[in-house]
């Protein structure tokens, strides 16, 4: 049986019901979806959930977790929320808080404290050392202290003078008296002769003895008494600043008896409540230093602040040279635990390197130096998620400086250490080194699959560190449990955001678009952000419409609307086919022609364009040359295209005689490149019109891979192609005749327009599925491709038999000529 085409062979075309699924709304237990019931999290995607389970419950080593397939804008939201859904066991943190080594300055030192009790012992240690601060000079100032003092200070005072009142009463036999002498600001002690009633300067005695005042061996005698006398007082001297040590010390011991009692009684009040070998180990030193410096707590509280000056303009009055002498006692709570409810989930948006293992803040005097100490040490969201799980994205912790270095340390090693960012001071970093914090933390980065080969074929330590996979799916099946998870979605879309309830056709063309999206019609996108944007575009649609609903229209309206935001290139490129710049022809036949299809991807969008294919046939043992190739315009995979091509010919017509053929394939006007085998079927029907000598129809183009057996094989941008050759006949006149061959196998795949159905319908456009090379030769010519006889014959005077002969008569040819 054939069509009105004389001699060809009939072949089913599609008709317009396999052209597009439709959502039935039997499936749609709702009006709109306002009546749907509220859904969130992630639709259909339960092998990701299953590993993500598995990754966030398994607490061994190495098992941190790398997301990736995951769309949206709010990834790491939706896994913080999903984590804390779970509510995986994990071992609760402590609190954490550095405190002053008194041992050694610039090693602060780390205490653990239980849940909870950090923010309770910075207070309690605070309002130890006020009350000390009001209580020791209370002290210090009372009877019983200063009687005590006194009768001290009256002791040493008595043998002070008893060494000095000796000493006067020796030298005054002698002649010479004990007196001060001012050097600039300071009166020293000095011994003088006394001469006539009178102190004299010893300097002055040779001066007297040259004015004859003085017999010089009267002065000599006074220079050698002088002499001796100095030596002694020198003894003297220092037996008096022993007296003032041993003075001090034991004033010094009277304070710290004084004292102890308050400072013992706040410190074993702070163990017992906070019991613990660190804590009661630090306390101890504490209790220590505040015996030995004592000095500041004699000041009464807020003398010192009054006394203490301005501080430098701008800088706040802890950031000044002058330290608060009790900051040494403070406590720095770098984490802590208040009424929380499971384990931390911190999403660190920003994974600087300060953000994200803290730093060690500068404080900076007058004069423009800096200092640093255990006060100034600050924690970031590695610390913060101490006990629970940090969520980042995998590009922005890579694309930060020193960041993914830290980060691998820290998770090899369990360790934190605080330090600052060294290229932010490159004269010379901290000389601080805090104590490590050990911490249990497991990180989820989320990226593309792309960046995860990369890092795992090529960063060693991130196969140890990031043991778990998870990979969200692009798309899933499609059922009545999808299609309740995208109505819930959705309305908890229109709920958050103010957008219109959609009825049911509105929601049938959402559902719609999402197969499209899939390229299945058995599958939908697993991309709601995709639908999400559509349902925000099509709401705006409805609202300019003073619509309180969206429908059908509105969404068919913003589907509109974004393809002509996007199509410049592509209107460009019709205009160009219409004009005739772009060389395409929908009617008539030629020779070793035939239109292919291509689709261009711009700024995500996609389109596609009919191309113009030709193939010239001629005597030579060059095979099949692929133009594009030698042009350096072909990529990998097409030029695997027409090697399979070269083996569709060798094993279909050179089983009994040599090849001898050199053929040249083209895209004709192509000048930025061709990639991808979809066109190896065109490019075949393209070279057997060459060989044969037979036109191809030119009212049809052609899409399809294919193997070396001839089998039409699967290709991508099926719906695309078709659009784009249907949109060029349409601009060039429809006439009835005009179609399109695409794999049987990508009938599923078929996703088109309504006005493609509508035409199809009509008979106006045709769409054939092809399975075999054979199928598109028939339909292209007219005539039988014709079967393979027993002796490598074929099916007298169709396409293969023509094919066949006239490469017996190009095999006999060359011989000839070569002999």
């Amino acid at each position: 049986m054939s069509d009105e085409h004389t001699n060809r062979p009939a072949h089913a075309e599609l008709p317009p019901e396999k052209l597009r699924w439709r959502c039935e709304a039997s499936r749609l237990p709702f009006e709109t979806t306002a009546q749907a019931e509220p859904r969130e999290g992630f639709v259909g995607q339960d092998r990701a959930l299953r590993a993500l389970k598995m990754g966030v419950e398994l607490s061994a080593p190495g098992y941190n977790i790398f997301v990736c397939g995951l769309a949206g804008t709010s990834r790491g939201g939706t896994i913080a929320r999903m984590i804390e859904e779970l509510r995986p066991a994990t071992k609760e943190s402590p609190d954490r808080c550095y405190v002053n080594n008194f041992k050694i300055n610039d090693r602060p030192r780390l205490l653990t404290l239980p849940p909870g009790q950090a923010n309770g012992f910075k207070k309690d240690m605070q309002a130890g050392v006020d009350f000390l601060r009001r209580r020791i000079p209370q002290v210090f100032e009372g009877e019983p202290f200063q009687r005590q003092k006194g009768r001290i200070v009256e002791r040493f005072t008595a043998r002070e003078k008893e060494l000095m009142d000796d000493f006067t009463r020796k030298i005054a036999r002698e002649q010479f008296a004990l007196g001060h002498m001012q050097v600039g600001a300071v009166a020293l002690p000095e011994i003088f002769p006394v001469l006539e009633g009178q102190m004299v300067p010893i300097e002055d005695i040779s001066k007297m003895v040259h004015e004859g005042k003085l017999d010089a061996p009267v002065a000599e005698e006074i220079e050698r008494k002088y002499e001796q006398f100095r030596q002694e007082f020198t003894v003297v001297y220092r037996k008096t600043l022993t007296l003032s040590r041993e003075l001090a010390s034991e004033l010094s011991y009277l304070e710290q008896e004084a004292a102890s009692v308050l400072v013992d009684g706040v410190i074993e009040e702070l163990k017992e409540k906070y019991p613990g070998n660190s804590v009661a180990e630090y306390l101890e030193e504490v209790r220590h230093h505040l015996l030995d410096n004592l000095d500041p707590f004699k000041e009464r509280e807020g003398e010192s602040d009054e006394a203490g000056g301005e501080t430098p303009e701008g800088l706040p009055k802890s950031l000044s040279q002058d330290r608060d002498p009790f900051r040494v006692y403070g406590v720095n709570v770098i984490l802590s635990h208040e009424d929380e409810n499971g384990p931390p989930v911190i999403f660190e948006t920003t994974p600087t390197y300060a953000n994200l293992f803290g730093t060690i803040q500068r404080a900076y005097d007058q004069r423009g130096g800096w200092t640093s100490d255990f006060m100034d040490l600050r924690g970031g969201s590695l610390l913060r998620a101490d006990g629970g799980f940090l969520i980042m994205y995998s590009l922005e912790a890579l694309s930060e400086q020193g960041v993914w270095r830290a980060l691998k340390r820290t998770m090899n090693h369990a360790r934190l250490e605080i330090q600052p960012p060294e290229m932010f001071y490159p004269f010379g970093g901290s000389a601080m080194k805090p104590e490590p914090v050990q911490i249990n933390v497991k990180v989820i980065l989320i990226g593309d699959r792309d960046l995860y080969e990369l890092l795992y074929e090529y960063e060693e330590d991130f196969r140890k560190i990031f043991k778990v996979r998870v990979e969200f799916d692009e798309e899933m099946a499609m059922n009545d449990s999808v299609i309740a998870e995208y109505a819930g979605r959705l309305r908890v879309l229109s709920e958050k955001e103010g957008l219109l309830p959609f009825d049911r056709g509105a929601f049938a063309a959402m559902l719609e678009y999402g197969v499209r999206k899939a390229g299945r019609r058995s599958k939908v996108t697993a991309r709601f952000v995709d639908i999400a944007d559509l349902a925000r575009e099509a709401t705006y649609a409805a609202k300019a419409a003073n619509e309180s609903v969206v429908r059908a229209a509105h969404v068919r309206e913003a589907l509109a609307s974004k393809i002509e935001r996007h199509n410049l290139v592509e209107t460009r490129i019709r205009e160009m086919i219409e004009e005739g710049t772009l060389l395409v022809d929908v009617s008539g036949k030629r020779m070793g022609q035939v239109n292919g299809l291509s689709v261009l991807e711009i700024g995500g969008y996609s389109f596609g364009k009919p191309v113009r294919i030709t193939a010239t046939a001629a005597l030579g043992k060059n095979g099949v040359i692929n133009i594009e190739r030698e042009s350096n315009l072909s990529g990998r995979f097409h030029d695997k295209g027409v090697h399979i091509i070269s083996g569709y010919m060798r094993s279909r017509f050179a089983q009994d005689k040599p090849l001898s053929l050199a053929a040249s394939i083209c895209f004709e006007q192509s000048y930025s490149g061709v990639d991808g085998d979809s066109a190896s079927s065109t490019e075949v029907y393209a070279l057997v019109s060459a060989l044969s000598g037979l036109p191809l129809r030119q009212d049809v183009a052609v899409t399809g891979s294919m193997n070396q057996q001839g089998d039409i094989q699967a290709i991508g941008g099926v719906n695309e192609k078709i659009e784009g050759f249907f949109d060029v006949c349409r601009i060039k006149g429809l006439t009835g005749t005009q179609g399109v061959l695409i794999p049987a196998s990508n009938v599923e795949d078929l996703m088109l327009r309504d006005d493609i159905l509508e035409a199809v319908a009509a008979k106006q456009f045709h769409i054939w599925p092809v399975a075999k090379i054979e199928e598109g030769i028939e339909i292209l010519t007219g005539m039988p491709a014709g079967q393979q006889n027993g002796d490598r014959t074929f099916e007298l005077d169709s396409v293969f038999d023509r094919v066949n002969n006239r490469l017996k008569d190009m095999a006999k040819t060359l011989k000839e000529f070569e002999h």
